[in-house]
């Protein structure tokens, strides 16, 4: 029950998460590690300190790093707070590799000094000089005190990590003692016996921090102070009261007017509303604090208290302020999210719910902090913190069963009736499975808090709700660096525009840096987020992915060490990789390639051999990951190598085939290929095979190799046009000009024949007392052959019966490619013999 208690006074997410926040909303770097103290409380000049003249900082030394060293003790207690102690251990070893490299500049240095003296003389030789014989030997005993201390500072370097990589196992091992710590559970007896039997020792704490309070308050309203604690008091309600208000009608005045019409008005106005918000109020909860502090300031109590509430204030102010900007309940054309105003209107009050609770939570936990109360005291306050925040979750979850309704249309548009209403979109499969998470979370911190593991339904109560504020802060800032982007680069923004224009910079490529940029930035954000999703748990993400086994156990495989945390790291590799890969082919197929005058064709190909080498290096580091080399990576292939000459020739050619076609791409996507009796579209490019789409909508899976090794008629290679020929027979006595005018007439009036080259009719020959007209027109695409050369038998069928002209049977039609493309006029299809009249 003692450590217990300990760890859950030592558990305060709220300061880690309110420093996360500010480091995801601001994308400012992870702050240095904090000096060396001497004291708990003050860092010594000489490891913070630096020259303002920009010289060197002096370090201090070893003998001095050492003793501070020991006096880190090396049991990490369960009130310590171990942060400090990694602190000073890091501050301790970077001061040592300092001062180690120092020296051994020193010691080059010297090593110089004694090279210009020259080699020592050796015995027997004469003596040297007087004065060169004492430089030398001042010279060699500076170099054994420098290469001692220049040892010794290595020795203190490695040290300190070790003493880190301790101090973090020991806070590991703390840290899965508390989650997994039990007691009573709140429905039995026993659990408020203890709060009642704890009460009056409690009450009488909490007394003496009210009266301690009650003290100060009466202080600053001596006549002295009465006036700058009123004024204090009065606008910091002020603030608190009107000041949002305010902040977002001049906000709401100042965005039109300013900012251009988009996307960016929207996202920038919300970004700013939260930063005035949470600001505003930080400022009052700062004003009403200053107005009690006065001549000789708050006692330690009082202090720490103060700090708490701040932190806590800003936090909750900082969820009301961004649930406020991102449903906009009031101003719907405002609103990022597709939310309709329904749902928009029923999830407006629970951020309003879950910052008080977590305010009202926080405060009593660290009243409870501050004057020391009893381990049942504390007990029920985590109880009590962790149910309302479950509940709390719960009822908000209740509404997002539904997927979302299509987003409002914006101010002006008139609203589309019912009956020609889009349908709502489908609402993403990674919402559902967040809401699907989130509420079986809930549901598990009930059950825990019934069994009796408090500490552990409290963690994961806070982490719940400060998981929804990382995530609603970077789905922001997401929309924020988009527009931005967009606004900035695109060619379809002003200062696109103005590059456009001024500079000549082709506007596909100010639409490709937006879209990269946006990409970019988005990267920065996420990797952010995991470091504020990783805030509230205090350690690094190493550490944390450190805790998520406690076997130590291995498995021994030959020479490979599989350990639980190697086979979870390479699952987690393999996972997060083929994610990344599935993302970014995505990204490049529906942002990037569309703003590229890149053919579809080679868009697919692209994209298809960046998954395989992609899932090749994926795997790969997923290997490293559990210890297997490179070099035992390639044992295996050349063992794989024997199977492939035996089994595995066909895969092989089929792949090697497959990146001959990626890269050569003699087929492409969208091309209409005749492989054998095979005829029809190219769909799809694989490594392996290649899917042909024919005539009567059947796809044809064919083998990479048989487009290698076969011949292969591509009818859209060069983007030859489609011929349409027609043999059409007359009688001896038919009026060939006039025949030749009417058969010319049909192919120019149809618009589907191209002007260029221009139709031709020719008479091929007269046999049999028959006269053959050769009809040859053009079409843009072979697709549409087929189409035109039917409406051209009509339209010719009906201007010769017009004229009284006639055919004679055998007639006779052929469709083929340009003799650019191919070498002859091969008929592929009969007409059906036409009656003369």
């Amino acid at each position: 029950m003692a450590f217990l208690s300990a760890r859950l006074l030592s558990h305060r997410p709220w300061s880690s998460l309110l420093q996360a926040a500010l480091l995801v909303l601001l994308l400012a770097p992870q702050p240095p590690l904090p000096a060396l103290a001497q004291t708990r409380s003050a860092a010594p000049p000489a490891l913070t300190a630096s020259s303002a003249t920009g010289e060197k900082p002096e370090l201090p030394g070893v003998d001095a790093l050492r003793e501070r060293f020991d006096a880190i003790p090396t049991k990490l207690g369960e009130d310590d707070d171990y942060r400090q102690w990694l602190s000073d251990v890091a501050a301790i070893g970077t001061a040592a590799t300092q001062v180690a490299a120092r020296r051994a500049e020193a010691l080059a240095d010297i090593d110089t000094r004694l090279a210009g003296l020259g080699p020592a003389p050796a015995k027997g030789a004469p003596a040297e000089a007087a004065d060169v014989a004492q430089q030398r030997a001042a010279l060699s005993k500076e170099r054994s005190a420098i290469d001692s201390e220049l040892k010794l500072a290595r020795l203190i370097a490695v040290d300190a990590e070790q003493r880190s990589t301790e101090i973090i196992r020991q806070r590991r091992e703390q840290f899965q003692t508390a989650l997994t710590t039990r007691i009573d559970s709140p429905l039995t007896g026993s659990f408020w016996r203890n709060v009642r039997n704890a009460f009056p020792s409690d009450w009488m704490r909490l007394r003496s921090l009210g009266n301690e309070l009650r003290a100060a308050a009466e202080q600053a309203w001596e006549p002295a102070h009465r006036t700058g604690f009123a004024v204090s008091l009065a606008v910091a309600l002020l603030l608190a009261t009107a000041g949002p208000w305010l902040g977002e009608r001049l906000l709401l005045r100042l965005a039109p007017a300013r900012l251009p019409p988009g996307r960016l008005r929207r996202s920038l106005l919300a970004f700013a509303a939260v930063l005035l918000h949470t600001l505003l109020l930080a400022l009052a909860a700062q004003l009403a604090w200053s107005g009690l502090t006065v001549e000789g300031g708050l006692g330690p109590r009082l202090q720490a208290f103060e700090r708490a509430t701040l932190q806590l204030v800003v936090f909750a102010a900082f969820m009301i302020a961004l649930g406020h900007a991102l449903l906009s309940r009031k101003r719907s054309s405002w609103r990022l999210a597709a939310l309709s105003d329904e749902l928009a209107t029923r999830l407006a009050p629970y951020p309003w719910w879950l910052a008080l609770t977590a305010l009202l939570g926080g405060l009593v936990i660290e009243v409870n902090r501050v004057v020391g109360a009893s381990l049942a005291a504390e007990v029920s306050a985590h109880t009590l913190s962790a149910l309302l925040m479950a509940l709390v979750i719960l009822c908000a979850l209740r509404h997002l069963r539904a997927p979302a309704e299509a987003a409002p249309a914006p101010s002006g548009e008139a609203p589309a009736s019912e009956a020609t209403a889009p349908a709502p979109p489908a609402r993403p499969i990674w919402v559902g499975l967040l809401v699907a998470a989130a509420a079986a979370t809930a549901f598990a911190i009930l059950v825990l808090l019934v069994l009796g593991f408090v500490a552990l339904a409290h963690m994961l109560a806070g982490q719940m709700v400060w998981t929804g504020v990382v995530f609603a802060t970077t789905y922001l800032l997401f929309q924020l660096v988009d527009d931005v982007a967009q606004a900035v680069l695109s060619s379809r923004g002003g200062f696109g525009q103005r590059l456009h224009t001024g500079l000549g910079i082709d506007g596909k490529l100010l639409d490709q840096s937006a879209v990269v940029a946006s990409g970019a930035l988005r990267l920065v954000l996420l990797f952010y987020m995991v470091i504020a999703l990783l805030a509230p748990l205090g350690t690094a993400p190493d550490e944390v992915f450190r805790r998520g086994s406690s076997v130590n156990q291995t498995l021994q495989v030959g020479s490979v060490t599989l350990a639980p945390q190697a086979l979870l790291t390479a699952l987690a590799i393999a996972c997060a990789g083929f994610v990344m890969i599935r993302i970014l082919k995505r990204w490049l197929s529906e942002q990037f390639f569309p703003n590229t005058s890149l053919e579809p064709g080679m868009r697919s190909s692209i994209v298809t051999l960046l998954g395989y080498v992609g899932g090749v290096a994926v795997i790969a580091i997923a290997l490293a990951g559990l210890g297997i080399s490179v070099e035992r990576i390639a044992w295996v292939a050349s063992a794989l190598s024997v199977g492939i000459g035996f089994g595995l020739q066909a895969i092989v050619q089929n792949f090697i085939s497959g990146l001959i076609l990626l890269a050569e791409r003699p087929v492409r996507v969208g091309d209409w290929v005749v492989l054998g009796e095979t005829e029809g579209d190219v769909r799809r490019v694989n490594v392996r095979a290649t899917e042909i789409q024919l005539g009567d909508r059947s796809t044809v899976i064919v083998p990479n190799s048989e487009f290698i090794t076969k011949t292969v008629r591509n009818m859209t290679l060069t983007g030859a046009p489609g011929r349409v020929l027609l043999r059409l027979p007359a009688p001896l006595d038919t009026d060939a000009q006039r025949m030749r005018t009417l058969i010319l007439e049909a192919f120019t009036a149809h618009e589907g024949i191209m002007a260029d080259p221009e139709p031709v009719v020719q008479l091929e020959g007269i046999l049999n007392g028959t006269l053959t007209f050769l009809a040859i027109g053009y079409v843009s695409n072979p697709r549409n052959a087929g189409g035109v050369r039917s409406d051209l038998l009509f339209a010719i069928l009906d201007k010769l019966r017009d004229a009284g002209l006639a055919l004679s049977p055998p007639a006779t039609t052929a469709v083929a490619h340009s003799a650019r493309a191919q070498g002859g006029d091969t008929p592929l299809a009969p007409v059906t013999p036409v009656a003369p009249g």
